[in-house]
C-alpha cells in the first residue's frame, strides 16, 4: 500500500499567509487587528478571547496566554462583534452565538466565531490560509485522493474540532476543480476557503448570506444541476436526510462531521432521528454511504503536528452492517476493503512511528485497538 512520506509541514499552518485580495477595512481596527497580527506572526492557528484570561493563541495544538491584561467579556464583545457582517451581529444578538468569515487586507482572512459562556462573551478566531492547499502537500496518506475520484454517493470526513477536516474537505474539492469538468456547489457555515473556476465551474453559497439554513440550500442545490455538492458541515437530521438523498440520485456529496471513527459515524448519523425512523435511515446509509475519512492530528517528533487517519471504502459487507446496525463489524471491513483502498488507524499510526515522525507511546494513546497497532508495527512495510 503506499503511503505520503514527505513530511513538509502542514498546509493550513500559517507560514505563507499572503496579502488578501481588497476588503472593506474592520469598522474597528484597533484590539483586534493588533491580537491577529499577532497570531499571524507567531504562526497561530486560532485566537482565543476568554473572560478572565488574557488574549491566549494556539500554537502546534498548544495554548499560549500572550503578556496582556486579563479580559472581560464586554472588552471582548467591543473588540469582535463590529467585525462581523450585519447578518451574524443580528444573529449573535438574538442567540449569542455567531459564525462569519473577515478579511483583512494586507493580514490575511479568519473565521469569528463570537459566542457567550458563563453568561459573558467569548471568541475563537481562527487564521485561514489565502490559498486552498494541495492535496499532496496535507501529509495525509496518498489513498485519500481516491475520495476524489469516488463518482457518486455520500464522503463523511470525520475528526474532532481542529483536526484539519475542513482543510482536507477543500483540498479534496481542488483536486476535482483542477482535474474535472464538473459543476461543484458547496454549502458553507461561513465560507473558509475560496476556491477559482479551473475545469470545473464552482459555486460557494456561504449561510447567512446567499441561504438561511442548510436544508433550505441544499433544496435549491438539488436543482442546479450539480455534479458534486460540498457540505460544509451536517449537522441536524433534516441537512443529514437531504444529502442522502443527494447521494442516491447521482451526485457525489462530500461532508465533515465531528466523529471519532468510522463506526460513530455511521451511529451517529442514525442516532439524529427517531427511533422509528432509524431502520429507514440505515437502509438509506446503506445505499448511499460510499466511503468514511477519519483523521486527527498528532504531536510530531521535532516540532509542529502531523495526521492521522483511517478510511472505510464501503463495500457490500459493510453495507450489510449497516442495515442490520451491526457497527462494531466496520473495523474488521476497513482490513478486508484494503485492495479497495481502505486502512485502519492502527496501521496508519504503525507507519508514523516507522517514518520516526511519531513517538511509539503518543501512537499507542490514539490507538483503538492497541494489540492491531502492535500487528501493524511487527509486520513489515507493502
Amino acid at each position: 500500500m503506499p503511503w505520503h512520506d514527505d513530511p513538509d509541514e502542514l498546509a493550513g499552518e500559517l507560514n505563507s499567509l499572503a496579502p488578501a485580495a481588497a476588503a472593506a477595512p474592520l469598522p474597528d481596527t484597533g484590539r483586534l487587528e493588533h491580537w491577529l497580527r499577532t497570531l499571524v506572526a507567531r504562526k497561530g492557528a486560532d485566537l482565543l478571547l476568554v473572560a478572565g484570561s488574557p488574549p491566549g493563541v494556539r500554537i502546534d495544538g498548544q495554548v499560549a496566554r500572550l503578556d496582556e491584561p486579563v479580559l472581560d467579556g464586554d472588552e471582548i464583545e467591543q473588540a469582535v462583534r463590529p467585525a462581523l457582517p450585519s447578518y451574524a451581529r443580528q444573529r449573535y444578538d438574538e442567540t449569542h452565538i455567531a459564525d462569519a468569515s473577515l478579511k483583512i487586507p494586507g493580514l490575511g482572512r479568519f473565521r469569528i466565531n463570537l459566542h457567550h459562556e458563563r453568561g459573558r462573551a467569548a471568541a475563537t478566531i481562527r487564521a485561514l490560509p489565502t490559498r486552498v492547499p494541495r492535496l499532496g502537500s496535507l501529509n495525509l496518506p496518498v489513498n485519500v485522493e481516491l475520495l476524489s475520484r469516488i463518482p457518486h454517493g455520500l464522503v463523511v470526513i470525520g475528526g474532532a474540532t481542529g483536526s484539519g477536516k475542513t482543510t482536507t474537505l477543500a483540498a479534496l474539492v481542488d483536486e476535482i476543480n483542477r482535474r474535472d469538468q464538473r459543476h461543484i456547489v458547496t454549502i458553507e457555515d461561513p465560507i473558509e476557503y475560496e476556491h477559482v473556476h479551473d475545469h470545473s465551474v464552482v459555486e460557494q453559497v456561504e449561510i447567512g448570506i446567499d441561504a438561511p439554513d442548510f436544508p433550505t440550500a441544499l433544496r435549491a442545490v438539488v436543482r442546479q444541476a450539480p455534479d458534486v455538492i460540498v457540505v460544509g458541515e451536517m449537522r441536524d437530521p433534516e441537512t443529514m436526510r437531504m444529502a442522502l438523498a443527494a447521494a442516491q440520485t447521482g451526485h457525489l456529496v462530500l461532508t465533515t462531521m465531528h466523529t471519532t471513527d468510522v463506526a460513530a459515524t455511521v451511529g451517529r448519523i442514525a442516532d439524529n432521528f427517531p427511533p422509528e425512523r432509524q431502520p429507514t435511515i440505515r437502509q438509506d446509509l446503506a445505499m448511499g454511504l460510499s466511503a468514511v475519512w477519519i483523521q486527527s492530528l498528532l504531536p510530531r517528533i521535532g516540532g509542529g503536528r502531523i495526521p492521522a487517519a483511517e478510511l472505510l471504502m464501503v463495500g457490500y459487507g459493510a453495507r450489510q452492517h449497516i442495515r442490520k446496525n451491526a457497527l462494531q463489524h466496520l473495523n474488521q471491513e476497513i482490513t478486508i476493503t484494503r485492495k479497495a483502498g481502505s486502512f485502519t488507524l492502527e496501521e496508519y499510526l504503525a507507519v508514523l512511528v516507522k517514518q520516526r515522525l511519531v513517538e511509539k507511546s503518543e501512537a499507542m494513546l490514539r490507538a483503538w485497538h492497541p494489540d492491531e497497532f502492535e500487528k501493524a508495527l511487527a509486520t513489515p512495510p507493502c
